[in-house]
């Protein structure tokens, strides 16, 4: 092994003898290896690697010393200063190398390795410098691994910090305050999470927010919306398969809990998963493995499991549509997120944050909103929720200059139906009396509003032409000749 650097190590020991014993084992690769400083303390030791811990590469330390701070107390608290650096322990006491109870504590601790002091282990390296020598060569090589892990990591610390100021919950309402102390509070464990709430409300936005704020953080999310895969494929989809397990399968697919491994998938819409599939995942969260499609060996995966949905779980338990033992696995946290038209005083702090959103992405001033327009935002109902009413500004962001208007709010929530879905008296206050418009007019202005309406509501444009009882074709074609893009 050849390095650019002599290994530099701090040597904790407090008997004057095992001192030399370990000055004389390690002179036969002086050339490699250089004792920098021996202290006889815990104490003392800390002291020196929290003035300058890119002095150490490996620290050998004896199990039991004199001070107090000893053992695992010591192994952590060094750990704590300077996560990169590798521990190799020796130990006077009376333990067989194999034990595995005393070897696991030190581990655990944040040790890379150990040996016991006699009879005679580490005279023994003087002569022939096997295992003692070689853990100190393989810590270094670990700690310049670890270095470079937490560099990668302090970038990726970087990239999630905008993810979390892009990902943002906006609000300052009772709702949304408990909300937040939820999120931090399930992203302290590894629990499944079940999250509920009207469509639009922000239920992927909650899942990002646990991920990102979790020990997984430097790990895959993986989002799947269940709804949106064709039933055949869903189980390929979520497991992979193996190349020739199927007529087409010309190479192997990793499937999306196998790419979530050690990170978080999110299964939104999970009402939706076929009964098929609902078994298979039963499987997974009791064994923690999945089968990939012709593999007959299983796989090991670590994932923790965010489901959603806007649908009563518990009714589709009682309706025979949803497994009961798989629903109270994910319904390990349940996390309700609030309709917009429960917590109206968010919505000025919405309309800002989608106003400055929207007008910087195309480099345009930022209108200025009347007080009577912010007005007939908050008396709305928005059916959409926070999906809808981005719509909504994101519209009149592009069609207004300098100030936003009530009658432009008016004008912009024509085109969307308010609380009665068939047109009934709620979208009557945005008529405009003094402009009165032929049926033909209105009617098309109305179908126009109903199927940006439901698009808002879905994901995708096969979600919603199903919502709306067309085939695709058909849908398309309807969206074409009212002009919406």
């Amino acid at each position: 092994m050849i390095y650019n650097k002599i290994i530099q190590i701090l040597l904790v020991e407090d008997e004057g003898y095992d001192v030399r014993r370990v000055r004389n084992t390690l002179k036969l690769f002086e050339d490699s290896i250089h004792i920098q400083d021996v202290v006889s303390t815990g104490t003392h030791a800390l002291g020196l690697l929290a003035k300058n811990e890119n002095n150490y590469d490996v620290v050998i330390m004896d199990y039991q010393i004199a001070g107090g701070l000893m053992g695992e107390n010591l192994i952590k608290k060094i750990k704590e200063i300077s996560p990169a650096i590798q521990i190799v322990v020796i130990t006077k006491m009376t333990v067989n190398i194999t034990d595995f109870n005393f070897a696991n504590k030190l581990i655990k601790a944040g040790a890379f390795w150990y040996c016991t002091k006699y009879p005679g282990d580490i005279e023994d390296f003087i002569y022939q410098p096997t295992d003692f020598i070689l853990s100190i060569f393989n810590a270094f090589e670990k700690k310049l691994l670890e270095q470079e892990r937490l560099k990668s990591n302090k970038k990726l610390s970087k990239n999630i910090e905008n993810i979390l100021e892009n990902k943002t919950i906006i609000g300052k309402s009772k709702q949304i305050e408990e909300l937040k102390i939820q999120i931090e509070k399930c992203a302290q464990n590894n629990a499944n999470i079940l999250i509920t709430g009207d469509s639009g409300t922000g239920k992927e936005l909650v899942a990002v927010n646990i991920h990102y704020k979790s020990s997984r953080k430097f790990e895959n999310f993986v989002a799947i919306n269940c709804g949106s895969i064709p039933t055949d494929l869903i189980e390929s989809e979520l497991f992979g398969y193996e190349k020739g397990a199927f007529t087409g399968a010309g190479s192997k697919k990793p499937g999306l809990f196998e790419i979530a491994s050690h990170g978080t998938i999110f299964l939104d819409e999970i009402a939706d998963l076929p009964m098929h599939a609902q078994v298979k995942l039963l499987r997974v969260i009791q064994e923690g493995e999945i089968e990939k499609i012709g593999r007959t060996e299983k796989i090991k995966v670590d994932v923790r499991i965010i489901a959603a949905t806007n649908k009563n779980l518990g009714q589709e338990v009682v309706d025979k549509k949803f497994r009961e033992d798989l629903f109270y696995r994910l319904n390990v946290v349940p996390i309700k997120v609030p309709s917009l038209k429960n917590r109206g005083e968010d919505i000025p702090l919405l309309v800002e944050h989608f106003l400055n959103k929207f007008c910087s992405d195309v480099s345009k001033a930022k209108p200025a909103v009347e007080e009577k327009a912010m007005e007939a935002l908050m008396h709305y109902d928005w059916p959409g929720n926070v999906r809808e009413l981005m719509n909504v500004i994101q519209r009149l962001s592009f069609n207004t200059e300098n100030k936003i208007t009530a009658a432009d709010v008016n004008n912009s929530l024509i085109y969307l139906p308010g609380t009665n879905r068939k047109f009934g008296t709620r979208i009557m206050e945005f008529f405009n009396s003094s402009e009165i418009l032929s049926w033909r007019e209105m009617e098309s202005i109305l179908k126009g509003s109903y199927f940006t309406f439901v698009r808002d509501q879905s994901e995708s444009d096969a979600e919603a032409a199903k919502k709306l009882g067309l085939a695709p074709p058909n849908y398309h074609r309807m969206c074409k000749e009212l002009g919406l893009k």
